[in-house]
């Protein structure tokens, strides 16, 4: 079942990058103490992530921080060069969004929103969703009904919930 507001995020292993090189962290522990915002995507580079989900995120990140958002971080499974040079590329890393690498799935599949799609190659990817987390508890969630589509999990949308 997936996650749902009300509900804490599960510890899973993710990777960031620091200035000293790949990190893993614990996401649970990470966003423990902290008001953030957390969307998950199906991959780095591809058309809808590319062009309308990361960049409503780097659009709203100053209207985040304005309500009281300590960090906006966007998690995809991919690995985390991967990550870094997408992060790098859009301006999300420059505009402050914390890029992180679920490389495994491990945080797709623990908090139920993992998908398998054949045709495109996505293996265990995470479904389109957005939400707002305080000290590790889910205050609000949106998640994307259809595939292709950045519309309930725009960060226009998120802002208009926070």
């Amino acid at each position: 079942m997936p996650i749902a507001k009300g509900d804490r995020i599960p510890s899973a292993n993710v990777i960031r990058m620091t200035d000293s090189g790949p990190e893993s962290i614990d996401i649970a522990d990470y966003v423990a103490g902290k008001r953030v915002v957390l969307f998950g995507l199906p991959g780095a580079y591809t058309s809808t992530c590319t062009m309308a989900h990361l960049p409503s995120f780097i659009r709203t990140y100053d209207d985040f921080m304005e309500k009281g958002v300590d960090e906006v971080i966007c998690v995809a499974v991919n690995d985390i060069q991967v990550m870094t040079h997408w992060g790098g590329t859009t301006g999300a890393t420059e505009t402050g969004i914390t890029m992180l690498a679920d490389w495994n799935s491990e945080f797709a599949k623990a908090i139920g929103l993992n998908f398998t799609a054949p045709p495109v190659g996505f293996i265990d990817r995470i479904a389109r969703c957005a939400m707002v987390v305080s000290d590790g508890a889910v205050d609000v969630i949106q998640i994307e009904e259809g595939r292709g589509v950045c519309e309930m999990t725009a960060g226009e949308t998120l802002l208009e919930m926070v």
